[in-house]
């Protein structure tokens, strides 16, 4: 591989946007007004390219309209997000109390900035903060506002926390918003920070106490106890009051402006920030026509194919005809924030690309109208001009995948608690890391929405997914009694959707395993343990190999016994494979494969004391099932994808991605051959499949931020062809070139010569 340098990526860049602007378009504002005028899609269908400059309050006295105009038309923008009000008026607002910017002086700068955009033919979304206020607004309405179990105020610097049950909410905001859509009448709202106080900090203001009462009959628990029915009531009292507020910020936008003019909240790409926050997924994606995603960084452990995968997950809830625009920060965004300094370019790009090939629209973000730092201004134009010249192929259209990975926020929440980023998140983390790391195209699927979603995959991967209603389960089992493989690791089906313990597994059968009886039934000591336990544990591959591959021997080796089952491929010199974990005795089924077994833990310092105490057990790691019909079943109570998530140990992402394609029936719709990391994102659109190809081999693929790109290839790719796809020509959106492909029993195979950031190849002809 080679390294790329900073003069090799732009030049790239260049040519990518040349090769754009010899395309004939019709400029971008003349082309919305030409669609808005003809009134046959509203706006927020086909609004694809936003922009936002986050207004601080000096910037009304320092703010370049006319630059930021023509930045607009450089970055192919059609929609801008325009700071407008909630704890900061950027308008003369006649409202008692609403703050006016700090540098405002009587400039109505909301105003200036809506018309300009109005006048290019941009869409406006009017960006609202309404989690907080100022201290005369606190003075004369104090019952507006949030309060800690001894009734002191939360606040935040000289700011006072909001309560999202007060007439602030219902009254308060509402008047702004039919005040700015009277004067300025953008296409709809926005807002920062809606949803209230999160989990951590519940509110005992008198609003929220007469409220939980009426529909309780009993007060807001003072403490924190999952175990306790009336702590999960205030939890789901809490999520309704969201969905709530959605539908009531709508009422008010749509009754002031009309049925187009939207209100969209903001939400985050993170299920555990939208637990955390009492917002409902499913449930606001149902009332929704887009999402505005919050989303503007990686983590290390989750890597830009996190940002992808976002995108597939949300429009799962929202459905594929609809828009999910994503705040991509142009600054130093994650930890550490440097709102003032620009982020790397390449960075920045490949959460960019790898976002757009999930489905997510492209939304660029700077803190502030004036920087010190420009890089940045340069940083999206070749991204977004890419954008604009190839939008057909990166909207309306069908992911293709055949393996579901399925999820539930009331398992981050009723089962995960207050340990879900172990429980869950490293679950799920370490299983799709793997599908990504095998290249194998995979769609997250609610739970709830097993039976509409279900029937285009062959196999569905539970990883962890330990609280599951019994409609849930019932959906899964008739999902594999019609055929389909099912791979269900760690405590799977174990706890009913309110995350108390069953006492078996939901899926027992299918799993050809079950709970012991005598096993003591203490849930909350089952989380903890399977929450914190680390230890120098292994797992035994069953038949034992060793005999026969090159090593030391001693007398005793186990004899050979038969050939190893194809989920064990790639591991026929070793015996053992690190685990980490602790298991519990299960009891199987008569006919069940045991191929896994438990290896306890023994010391692992000082060396002279480091020998297995106990080599051989009958505890299972892994148990297959070949149901009558043909279903392949494989449940994992080893949950080597929590491993996977935490460890990054390679033999445990081989193994978890054998068993998907064993699970699978290997019907899978690619292949990628070609060293890298590359994450693979692939569709459908009459007469053509879409392939998309993010190259994440990288020194900064585990450390943020990366400074350089790496390119990677050549790649084979072999692509099942859909219906109506003939597959003959490749076109490669990013390489500018068409390549022929060879079609071979409903294959298009063909070659892409190398990758810097990312290839889009579209198969058709």
């Amino acid at each position: 591989m080679l390294r790329s340098t900073r003069r090799e990526f732009l030049k790239q860049t260049a040519l990518a946007s040349t090769a754009v602007a010899a395309v004939p378009l019709m400029s971008v504002g003349a082309e919305n007004t030409a669609r808005r005028a003809s009134n046959a899609v509203p706006w927020y269908r086909w609004t694809l390219r936003w922009g936002q400059t986050n207004i601080t309050e000096i910037d009304p006295g320092q703010y370049d309209v006319a630059w930021w105009r023509e930045y607009w038309k450089r970055t192919e923008t059609q929609g801008a997000i325009i700071n407008a009000g909630g704890i900061v008026a950027y308008y003369p607002s006649d409202i008692p109390f609403h703050h006016r910017a700090e540098r405002l002086n009587g400039r109505d700068l909301f105003g200036e900035l809506c018309k300009a955009a109005h006048e290019d033919g941009l869409a406006v979304f009017a960006r609202m903060d309404s989690s907080r206020a100022y201290e005369d607004l606190y003075q004369a309405h104090p019952d507006w506002f949030a309060r800690r179990n001894d009734g002191q105020p939360y606040k935040s610097e000289e700011c006072f926390i909001t309560c999202i049950n007060s007439p602030y909410y219902e009254e308060h905001i509402p008047a702004i918003m039919r005040e700015i859509v009277e004067r300025y009448h953008p296409e709809g709202f926005t807002d920062n920070s809606w949803a209230g106080l999160g989990r951590s900090s519940p509110c005992f203001c008198d609003n929220c106490q007469k409220r939980f009462q009426k529909r309780t009959g009993h007060e807001i628990p003072r403490e924190k106890n999952w175990s306790d029915a009336l702590y999960r009531e205030w939890i789901q009292w809490n999520y309704e009051r969201r969905v709530e507020m959605w539908e009531l910020n709508n009422q008010v936008t749509k009754a002031a402006g009309g049925a187009d003019c939207i209100w969209v909240g903001m939400n985050s790409g993170s299920i555990s920030g939208q637990c955390q926050s009492f917002r409902d997924f499913r449930q606001i994606c149902r009332r929704a026509e887009m999402i505005m995603l919050d989303h503007q960084a990686r983590t290390d452990s989750d890597g830009f194919q996190q940002n992808g995968e976002a995108g597939k997950l949300i429009h799962g809830l929202l459905g594929w005809d609809k828009l999910i625009p994503e705040s991509m920060a142009m600054y130093q965004a994650g930890k550490p924030v440097f709102r003032y300094a620009s982020k790397p370019e390449p960075e920045v790009r490949l959460w960019m690309v790898d976002g757009i090939a999930g489905g997510l629209q492209p939304w660029w973000h700077n803190v502030g109208a004036y920087h010190e730092d420009r890089r940045r201004y340069e940083t999206p134009v070749p991204v977004l001009r890419w954008h604009r010249g190839n939008e057909k192929y990166l909207v309306n259209r069908t992911p293709v995948a055949t393996v579901g990975v399925v999820w539930s926020q009331r398992n981050m929440d009723f089962y995960g608690r207050d340990d879900a980023g172990v429980l869950v998140e490293l679950p799920w983390r370490g299983m799709t890391q793997a599908l990504v790391r095998a290249r194998i195209p995979y769609l997250p699927v609610h739970a709830d929405d097993l039976e509409r979603d279900a029937t285009q995959f062959t196999t569905l991967v539970l990883p962890n997914l330990a609280a599951m209603s019994d409609a849930q389960v019932a959906a899964v089992r008739r999902f594999v009694e019609r055929g389909g493989g099912l791979l269900a690791t760690g405590q799977s089906t174990l706890f009913s959707e309110n995350g108390e313990a069953r006492a078996d597994f939901a899926l027992a059968d299918l799993f050809v395993a079950h709970v012991m009886a005598s096993r003591a039934r203490d849930e909350e000591a089952t989380r903890r343990k399977w929450a914190t336990e680390t230890a120098h544990s292994y797992l035994r591959l069953t038949p034992e190999l060793r005999s026969q591959v090159d090593g030391p021997h001693i007398q005793g080796e186990p004899k050979i016994s038969g050939e190893r089952h194809p989920v064990l491929r790639g591991f026929e010199e070793t015996d053992i494979l690190a685990f980490g974990g602790i298991l519990e005795q299960l009891k199987l089924d008569a006919g069940a494969q045991a191929l896994l077994t438990f290896i306890p833990p023994f010391p692992a310092f000082p060396p002279e004391t480091s020998w297995m105490r106990e080599p051989k057990t009958e505890i299972p790691g892994l148990v297959l099932n070949s149901t009558a019909n043909g279903s392949r079943v494989a449940f994992l109570p080893a949950d080597l994808d929590r491993r996977f998530g935490r460890d990054n140990l390679p033999d445990h992402g081989d193994l978890l991605a054998n068993l998907v394609r064993w699970t699978a029936g290997d019907q899978l719709p690619l292949s990628v051959e070609g060293a890298g990391l590359i994450d693979c994102h692939l569709y459908t659109q009459p007469g053509r499949m879409i392939l998309h190809l993010i190259n994440l081999t990288n020194a900064g693929t585990w450390r943020a931020p990366v400074g350089e790109l790496i390119r990677a290839g050549p790649f084979r790719v072999r692509v099942k062809l859909a219906a109506g796809a003939h597959g003959r020509n490749v076109k490669l959106l990013v390489g500018s070139k068409n390549i022929s492909a060879r079609v071979k029993n409903g294959w298009s195979e063909f070659e892409v010569g190398s990758i810097l950031d990312h290839e889009v190849a579209v198969v058709e002809g």
